[in-house]
C-alpha cells in the first residue's frame, strides 16, 4: 500500500507539473477560433493556392502568403516583400526584394524565387496574365525587373492583388499546404476549414498567436450563436440584423470599414427577354437601392450608382443612372408593348410572359434578401421573378439558365479601376457571365492601357462607367461595409477597405 501511495503521489505531482495534461496546454495556448462566411467553393477561394481562382484571397487573409507590395487604408501602394522600387521607364519597374526573408519552410526569398512564382502564375491563372501584362522579367540577386504592357504604376497595383502572393514553387505542395512567407503556415486545408500554426521564422517578428482555426459558417443564425456561445472568438459575415447583439463594448469589439464590395446585378445578354433594353431599364428602376442599403442592410451599406463607392477617388464621377420609380418602369414596359392580357397581374408580350429568372447564392447572406426585395417591387411593375438562390450557381451560369445574376464583387481591390472593367465588362472576361459586349468598352480599355496620367485615366473610367450604365448592362445596388466582430480579448484584428488583410503577426488574445 505504501508503495502504491508513493506512485500515486508521484503521478499527481507529474500531472500538476505538466499543467494537467491537455486542459493545461489549452489554457495557455493562444489559438484563435474564427468563423467566416467568406471562405468556400461559392467564392472560389477554398484553398490556399494563389495561382488558382480566388484562393489568393484566403492565402493573404489568413496570413499564409504575402505580396510584393500592399495597400494601406487609403489604398496607397506600400512596401511589403519588396522594400523599395524604382521606375526604369513608364512601363518598367525594378523592385528590391527584402533581405533575409524566408519561406515558412526555411528557404530564402530571392528575386529568382519571385520570378519563378510569377512564371507559374502566368502559366495557369485565368486573370493574372491579362491584368499584369508582363512582357519580361529579369532576376539579379535581390532585384527583380519587370516590364509590362501596362503603365508601371498600374502594374504595381496588380502586384498587390492576392493572386500575386508569393509562394515557393520549387517543390510540389502536399495536401494543399502551399508555402508562403507569412506569419502563419497551414497544417490542414479543406473546403470548410483551415488550420494554421505560428511561423516561428517569420521575417517581421514573432507572431503573437500560436495558431488559428478558420471555419466556414455560412448560415447567419448559426454564426451568430457560435459567437454568443463562445464556440468561436471572432466572426466575419454576421447578418447585419445581428450586429446589435454585440454592441456591449465590454464583451465585444466591432471593427468596421467601408469597402468597394458592391452588390451587383448583371443581365444575361443571351436571354431573349433581357435583350430588350426596355426590360433592363424597367428592372433597374424597380430596385429600391436606398431601402436595401438603409433598411435591409441596417445602414451597413450605401446606395450605389456606379461600381465604385464615393469615398474612393474612383467614385468621384457624375453619372446618369436609373432611379427607383415604379410608375416610370410601368410606362417603359407599356410603351414597349408589354401588357397583362390574361389578368394574372403579370405582363406578357406576343404570348410570352415576362418572367425573370433571378440567380444568386446564399453564402453572402444579404443576396437572398436582395432577391426577395426585388421580387416584391418587380411584382408591382408586373414582372414575375423566380428566385434561384444556390451555392451551386456555376453550373446554372454555364448552362445559361438565368436572366440576371446577382453577386457581391470587390470592384477595386487594387485601388485601380481597370481591374473591374477587365474582369466584368470586356468580351470574354472571366466574370462577364452575361456575355455583355460593346466595342466602345474595348476601345476605351485599349486607350486606358496606354494612358499613365491619373486625371486622364479617371476621365476614361467615367466614360466606361457611363457606357455600361447607358447600355443597361448592370445594376449597382449598394456598397458594403466590412465588419469583423470579436470577443473583447481579441486585439489588433481589424477590417480593411480591400477586404483581404485580416490575420497578421500582431493579432492577439489577451485576458479572459
Amino acid at each position: 500500500m505504501k508503495k502504491i501511495l508513493t506512485i500515486l503521489m508521484c503521478l499527481c505531482m507529474a500531472v500538476l507539473a505538466g499543467g494537467c495534461g491537455n486542459s493545461g496546454s489549452e489554457s495557455t495556448s493562444k489559438v484563435l477560433h474564427y468563423g467566416t462566411t467568406a471562405y468556400g467553393p461559392a467564392m472560389e477561394n477554398a484553398g490556399l493556392n494563389p495561382h488558382e481562382a480566388y484562393q489568393g484571397w484566403s492565402a493573404v487573409r489568413y496570413g499564409v502568403a504575402e505580396t510584393l507590395v500592399r495597400f494601406n487604408d487609403a489604398m496607397e501602394v506600400k512596401p511589403w516583400l519588396a522594400d523599395s522600387w524604382q521606375f526604369v521607364d513608364s512601363h518598367t519597374v525594378k523592385l528590391h526584394i527584402r533581405d533575409k526573408v524566408t519561406f515558412s519552410n526555411g528557404k530564402p526569398l530571392t528575386a529568382e524565387a519571385v520570378k519563378a512564382n510569377f512564371e507559374d502564375l502566368l502559366a495557369v491563372h485565368n486573370r493574372a496574365p491579362k491584368d499584369l501584362g508582363i512582357q519580361s522579367m529579369e532576376a539579379d540577386g535581390q532585384y527583380l525587373t519587370i516590364r509590362s504592357a501596362n503603365p508601371a504604376t498600374v502594374l504595381l497595383t496588380y502586384l498587390a492583388d492576392p493572386y500575386s502572393a508569393i509562394i515557393d514553387v520549387s517543390e510540389k505542395p502536399q495536401d494543399g499546404l502551399y508555402i508562403g512567407t507569412g506569419p502563419f503556415k497551414a497544417t490542414k486545408v479543406t473546403e470548410k476549414s483551415v488550420s494554421l500554426v505560428r511561423n516561428d521564422s517569420y521575417w517581421d517578428g514573432k507572431p503573437k498567436l500560436d495558431g488559428v482555426e478558420v471555419t466556414r459558417i455560412t448560415e447567419g443564425d448559426t454564426l451568430t450563436m457560435a459567437l454568443q456561445k463562445g464556440d468561436i472568438d471572432a466572426a466575419q459575415g454576421l447578418p447585419y440584423n445581428s450586429l446589435d447583439l454585440f454592441k456591449d463594448t465590454s464583451a465585444y469589439t466591432i471593427s468596421s470599414m467601408p469597402t468597394s464590395r458592391v452588390y451587383q446585378v448583371a443581365f444575361n445578354f443571351n436571354s431573349p427577354a433581357m435583350q430588350d433594353k426596355a426590360v433592363r431599364e424597367a428592372i433597374a428602376m424597380a430596385i429600391d437601392k436606398k431601402q436595401f442599403a438603409e433598411v435591409l442592410l441596417k445602414g451597413n451599406g450605401v446606395a450605389a450608382v456606379g461600381p465604385f463607392p464615393e469615398n474612393m477617388a474612383l467614385g468621384h464621377m457624375k453619372l446618369n443612372a436609373p432611379t427607383f420609380n415604379i410608375e416610370a418602369a410601368k410606362k417603359i414596359l407599356a410603351d414597349a408593348g408589354y401588357k397583362d392580357t390574361d389578368g394574372d397581374g403579370y405582363l406578357d408580350k406576343n404570348g410570352q410572359p415576362l418572367t425573370v429568372r433571378w440567380l444568386t447564392y446564399t453564402s453572402r447572406q444579404e443576396l437572398p434578401v436582395l432577391a426577395e426585395a426585388a421580387q416584391a417591387t418587380l411584382k408591382e411593375v408586373g414582372i414575375k421573378v423566380d428566385v434561384n438562390a444556390t451555392d451551386a450557381y456555376r453550373s446554372v451560369l454555364k448552362q445559361g439558365n438565368f436572366d440576371v445574376f446577382a453577386k457581391a464583387f470587390v470592384t477595386a481591390p487594387t485601388g485601380e479601376g481597370s481591374y473591374y472593367f477587365k474582369t466584368n465588362t470586356l468580351a470574354g472576361a472571366v466574370d462577364n457571365v452575361g456575355s455583355y459586349s460593346n466595342p466602345r468598352i474595348q476601345a476605351l480599355m485599349a486607350e486606358l492601357d496606354q494612358t499613365t496620367e491619373p486625371a486622364q485615366r479617371q476621365a476614361i473610367f467615367q466614360q466606361m462607367t457611363q457606357t455600361v450604365l447607358d447600355d443597361g448592362a448592370f445594376i449597382y445596388v449598394a456598397h458594403l461595409k466590412m465588419n469583423l466582430v470579436m470577443k473583447h480579448k481579441v486585439t489588433n484584428f481589424k477590417a480593411s477597405p480591400t477586404d483581404y488583410y485580416e490575420l497578421n503577426k500582431d493579432v492577439d488574445m489577451v485576458g479572459k
